[in-house]
């Protein structure tokens, strides 16, 4: 069985004696019952990890010792913005888990006119800060040592007015419609490093409106087949077939 791994939000080094965060602590000793001596992976989201060990358990902190560093990744060689609608319910806390875990860079939430669920103020800050540790526990799970950014939650107006306004020379900004009749496949491979974007709608899809400012700030809108996916799968579908055209779902 492989080691259990940690993300620690600060710089780590060799030699030296860290505390894990309460959180991380808490499921290191009540979860998976570590002991002083076991062997666990540690990351600061710098790139590459620390095999190191279990210096002591207390009641409210777990404390580790990083003995090597190992010069490792994988990161997918597509660095992909997934830019989604919010969904209702645990959707959204699955749509993010599994985007991190194939390979995404980076998520922004964003408010359609659509959406079912509503978040403002105080609420929208702590479910922010909630998705975060989404993506921090599906990149200890799923091996990555960059942790992808989740931005704060904005209006889809206003990411498209940005967006629109600013330079995004190179970018691959592509938009799922299910009336569109561009497939993936038909699409020009991008330039090496140059980054996608992936607009994914709620549960009701994107408002006429909204379609049409995504289309002038460079959107491509494109299809997955002749089926119309649910908002939890869609975009999840199109990050895999994104890796399997372009990125490191391909051999070699």
């Amino acid at each position: 069985m492989s080691a259990p791994r940690f993300h620690c939000p600060f710089p780590l080094s060799v030699g030296g004696q860290f505390d894990l965060s309460p959180q991380a602590a808490r499921h290191a000793s009540r979860v998976l019952r570590l002991r002083v001596g076991d062997s666990v992976v540690l990351f600061d989201g710098r790139g590459g990890e620390y095999s190191a060990r279990i210096s002591s358990v207390m009641k409210d902190s777990v404390a580790v010792e990083p003995q090597e560093w190992r010069d490792c990744e994988c990161e997918s060689p597509i660095r992909v913005t997934l830019v989604q609608a919010l969904q209702a319910g645990e959707k959204m806390d699955f749509t993010i888990q599994k985007a991190v875990e194939l390979g995404v860079s980076r998520i922004v939430p964003v408010v359609s006119r659509r959406g079912v669920m509503r978040l403002e103020g105080e609420r929208a800050v702590r479910r922010v800060e909630h998705w975060r540790g989404v993506v921090v526990a599906a990149c200890e799970q799923s091996g990555r040592n960059r942790v992808p950014e989740l931005t704060e939650l904005v209006p889809l107006e206003r990411w498209l007015a940005d967006r629109s306004l600013s330079e995004n020379e190179g970018c691959v900004p592509l938009m799922l419609a299910p009336e569109a009749t561009t497939t993936l496949d038909r699409l020009s491979v991008p330039h090496e490093n140059a980054p996608v974007e992936l607009l994914i709608g709620t549960e009701g899809g994107f408002a006429p409106e909204e379609m049409a400012m995504a289309e002038r700030a460079g959107y491509v809108a494109i299809r997955l087949g002749p089926r119309v996916l649910r908002t939890e799968t869609a975009g999840l579908a199109a990050l895999a077939a994104i890796q399997c055209l372009w990125g490191d779902f391909r051999g070699g």
